[in-house]
This record gives C-alpha cells, sequence and structure tokens, in this order.
C-alpha cells in the first residue's frame, strides 16, 4: 500500500484487550498487530522469556518501548479509556481524566501483582464497591457506536467491562512513563501534535465482521482489523476525519471526559 502525503503515522497497532486473570497472566485473549507503511499487519508476540501469550504489564511496558522512540504510531485499545458523565456525577468528580484515572486505580488496583477484576469486585482487594457504575449508563461513544454495551455490563458476551476495569490502571502507567511522547484521543485534545503517537480507543467490531478471517481467531481478528484499519484510512488520507469527528457541542464536551470510539462518526 503506498503511503501518501496526507497520513499522519509511520506505524499503525491494533490491540484486543482482555481483563481475565492477573496482569502477570499470558492470555490467549491479548493480541497486538502492527504495521508500517508498506505491507499488512502482522501479529506481535512477546519477545521477553519463553511465554506464548502476552500480559496485560507485558503490553503496556512494550507500548512504553515502542512509543518512547520510532516514528509515531497510532494505536487503536479495544476497551473504554473513561466513564459514563453520570459515573463523575454520583460520585462527586471533578471532570479532570488524569484526575479520574488517579481515583480509579485508588480504587480498583487493577494493575496490582496477583490481583485479579473479580478481587476487586468482590471487595477483597481495593475498595471497589465505592467506585461502581451501573450497567444501564452508557456513553455518547457507546450510543452512536451501536451495540457497544456499558462499561459497567459485567458477566456477558460481548462486554468490555472487565477488560476495561483491567486496563484503564495501564494507560495510567503508559501516561506517566511517556508524558511528553504520548497523545491520549481526544482526552488530549481532538487534534493531535504532529510527530506525536496516539493511542484511541477502538471497537473493532465496527470492521472486523466485513472482513475475511484468514485462519486467524476472532481475537486474532479484532487486533488485525483495528491494525488494518488505522493503516488504510491513514495511507488513503482520511484519519485526520476521523480524528475530528463532527459532533453538537454538546456531545463534544461529553466525549472530553468520556472519551471516544475513533472511527465512530
Amino acid at each position: 500500500m503506498k503511503k501518501l502525503s496526507g497520513s499522519l503515522f509511520g506505524r499503525y497497532i491494533g490491540i484486543d484487550y482482555s481483563g481475565a486473570q492477573v496482569p502477570e497472566s499470558g492470555l490467549p485473549g491479548l493480541r497486538v498487530y502492527a504495521a508500517g507503511s508498506r505491507g499488512g499487519p502482522a501479529e506481535v508476540r512477546p519477545s521477553t522469556g519463553l511465554r506464548k501469550h502476552w500480559t496485560r504489564r507485558g503490553i503496556a511496558e512494550w507500548l512504553v518501548r515502542e512509543l518512547g522512540e520510532g516514528p509515531p504510531a497510532v494505536v487503536g485499545i479495544d476497551h473504554g479509556f473513561s466513564f459514563p458523565l453520570k459515573y463523575f456525577e454520583q460520585h462527586g468528580l471533578g471532570l479532570d481524566w488524569p484526575a479520574f484515572l488517579d481515583d480509579f486505580q485508588r480504587h480498583w488496583p487493577t494493575d496490582a501483582e496477583a490481583t485479579r477484576v473479580e478481587s476487586v469486585r468482590n471487595g477483597t482487594v481495593g475498595q471497589g464497591a465505592l467506585r461502581g457504575g451501573d450497567s444501564k449508563w452508557r456513553r455518547v461513544a457507546d450510543v452512536r457506536a451501536g451495540g457497544a454495551k456499558s462499561v459497567f455490563h459485567f458477566d456477558v458476551q460481548g462486554s468490555v467491562a472487565k477488560s476495561t476495569h483491567a486496563g484503564l490502571p495501564w494507560l495510567r502507567h503508559i501516561r506517566e512513563q511517556l508524558p511528553r511522547s504520548v497523545h491520549f484521543w481526544p482526552f488530549d485534545g481532538w487534534e493531535p501534535q504532529a510527530g506525536r503517537s496516539v493511542i484511541a480507543e477502538v471497537y473493532p467490531s465496527l470492521w472486523s465482521r466485513g472482513l475475511a478471517r484468514g485462519g486467524r481467531t476472532p481475537d486474532q481478528h479484532d487486533a488485525w482489523s483495528a491494525a488494518s484499519w488505522l493503516q488504510r484510512t491513514d495511507l488513503e488520507g482520511g484519519l485526520g476525519r476521523f480524528l475530528k469527528p463532527v459532533l453538537s457541542e454538546e456531545d463534544l464536551k461529553a466525549a472530553a471526559i468520556e472519551g471516544w470510539i475513533l472511527g465512530v462518526e
């Protein structure tokens, strides 16, 4: 695929996420695909130790290394990056995303060694009961995406609740490690500064159902589909349009805190 002058990035990374087990667990549901400006996305496997599958900690540490050097990348991760405005109202929180990440990690320390999401949910670890939400609460982006479930809708097929509650502290970790190298979209603004890598929420079902699986598992296919869409859309000069979706003033204000799903218009 030919790189066009209107492209914004040199690397494209799709990550299918999982909130199962603990941060140190190698999980078949954690998949990473990456591409450059030439050739299609290829799967990236863990390079350290003898692990067959990625861990959540391993992915976060890999992203810190990858995004700390080299050409700017756009990374699409398949879990929620924030919660509905109702959550902020319910718990008396300020409308500040970095502060939300700090507050969430204090109550849901799912990045801590040997900590499961279920352990926080049942009160064994952390203070999850003080920072809960209703499964009926959905973000504006969830509604616009169609089939996206609430980030509080646990224990159902297709749920992103567990992966979101497991993944949020790792976004905080990456942000702390790379404060000047990475733009968390759209919380750091709708228009990333040229030369900076971008990390954004994606919903692979927007694209994966219409693409041939080619022998990939469902998790592999979701990660591949995200990387493929990011690459193709950027090289065709169209990614900038999705980074600045046409939204009402009300929705823009909500999305500045709730986040947005890249690819949803």
